[in-house]
């Protein structure tokens, strides 16, 4: 009689200055057990949102801070018609994202003091993630106090990039002194996506190339040669590379003395290009790709412009990478954009048949969203929709470190037998 593998359910944390997004993964099986979102935290009246197997959980209230958004968490997760589990101690490990892990992490590891610490010293290059991001770690701890917890880091997957991708053109010593360089964020995704990719077709990472496009209100390129990361479009921050929903990307850095001269100052500056910019900017109408689609069909110039401009600039990225991989095997779009963006695919691919990428445009706009090949049978270079699930991938990482192998954290415990 065939025993049956045991199965354990990953916590994934995702952790902002505001807001807590979670899911809970039955592993190996994969399987979403259900998701939720808490919002507002801090402001007079905050907001959890759950949905599960059970079905869907709303609550509205004041959360003060992220202890009491934990506190939420821990009940909703537990609670007896529409929880996600019969009890906080069926989580075996918890996966949270930390978006800066500097040039010490290349992979995702378990959290002790060192790695804190590490996180804590990143904290300078993303002021606005890393502090978060710890502070959820803290909490899921003290709610988990005996629990694996896992870092899985957004830069972690371009640490591969090598000198010539990451040194910037500058005085040597800003690198030496301040670590200045591209470090590359949407890592956990474009793992994902191009790891997906290869099953899709069927191949083996080592010997197989490609682009993965994350588009979406933050996007961002990635050059995939045999499954590690040799090159990115955002650099020592999200800002730079792509046209982005409110961010600029790409812009020569002397408008930003040049507007100073004019009066603007640093943080107005800083403003106008992560809030202000973009499609957001180009358009004057919104930075929802939606919204400009309707406004294209009906003759609005500015949102034609915006929606070719953002096109342009991928496509220029794509040809760069086609140039430096040298061989490249597929092209994979995901993100809201690129995965429900029908036309804009149409737009970035049109004017790439001389470097061999063909779509079908007919099968591109009948498959949608889903998952699978939108390029032509003759296409040299296969293109693919594939949905991320940066969730899931973590919930990978979690698992993996928690209880596989001889370095296994549980194994390492000794509390339980693998």
């Amino acid at each position: 009689m065939e025993t049956q593998a045991p199965s354990w359910n990953i916590l994934v944390v995702n952790c902002g200055s505001s807001s807590l997004k979670y899911e809970v993964y039955q592993m190996p099986q994969r399987r979403s057990l259900g998701k939720g979102l808490v919002e507002r935290i801090g402001e007079a009246t905050g907001s959890l949102s759950q949905q599960g197997s059970k079905g869907e959980l709303k609550r509205e209230l004041p959360i003060p801070d992220h202890a009491a958004a934990f506190a939420l968490v821990k009940e909703a997760l537990t609670e007896a018609a529409a929880g996600l589990i019969a009890g906080i101690g069926e989580i075996a490990a918890v996966g949270h994202r930390v978006v800066h892990g500097g040039e010490r992490y290349a992979a995702s590891v378990v959290i002790d003091a060192e790695v804190i610490a590490a996180i804590e010293e990143s904290a300078e290059l993303a002021p606005l993630h890393n502090p978060p991001n710890l502070t959820g770690i803290a909490q899921a701890r003290a709610m988990l106090p005996d629990v694996c917890q896992v870092a899985v880091f957004d830069t972690a997957f371009h640490q591969t990039m090598p000198p010539t991708a990451y040194l910037y053109a500058l005085p040597y010593e800003f690198y030496e002194k301040y670590r200045i360089r591209r470090y590359g964020f949407h890592g956990t995704s474009h793992r994902f996506i191009s790891g997906r990719a290869m099953t899709l077709l069927q191949r083996s990472p080592e010997n197989t190339n490609v682009i993965s496009c994350h588009l979406g209100n933050g996007a961002s390129i990635t050059a995939v040669e045999h499954g590690r990361s040799i090159d990115t479009s955002m650099g020592f921050t999200p800002l730079e590379g792509l046209v982005m929903g409110t961010r600029c990307g790409d812009i020569d850095p002397a408008i930003l003395s040049f507007l100073e001269a004019r009066g603007l100052s640093s943080a107005e500056l800083n403003s106008i290009m992560n809030k202000k910019s973009g499609l957001l900017g180009l358009s004057g109408i919104s930075n929802d790709l939606r919204d400009l689609e309707r406004e294209a069909e009906a003759g609005n110039k500015r949102a034609v412009d915006a929606l070719e401009v953002y096109a342009y600039r991928v496509r220029k990225y794509i040809g760069a990478y086609i140039a430096n991989l040298v061989k490249v095997d597929a092209i994979i779009f995901s993100g809201g954009i690129g995965q429900y963006g029908v036309k804009m695919r149409e737009r970035i691919c049109h004017r790439l048949e001389n470097l061999g990428v063909f779509m079908d445009y007919e099968l591109n706009r009948s498959r949608g969203s889903q998952e699978g090949l939108v390029s032509a049978a003759f296409s040299p270079i296969s293109i693919l929709v594939v949905p991320t699930n940066e969730e899931l991938q973590i919930a990978i990482d979690a698992y993996e470190l928690a209880f596989s192998g001889e370095a296994g954290f549980r194994k390492r415990q000794g509390d339980i037998t693998l």
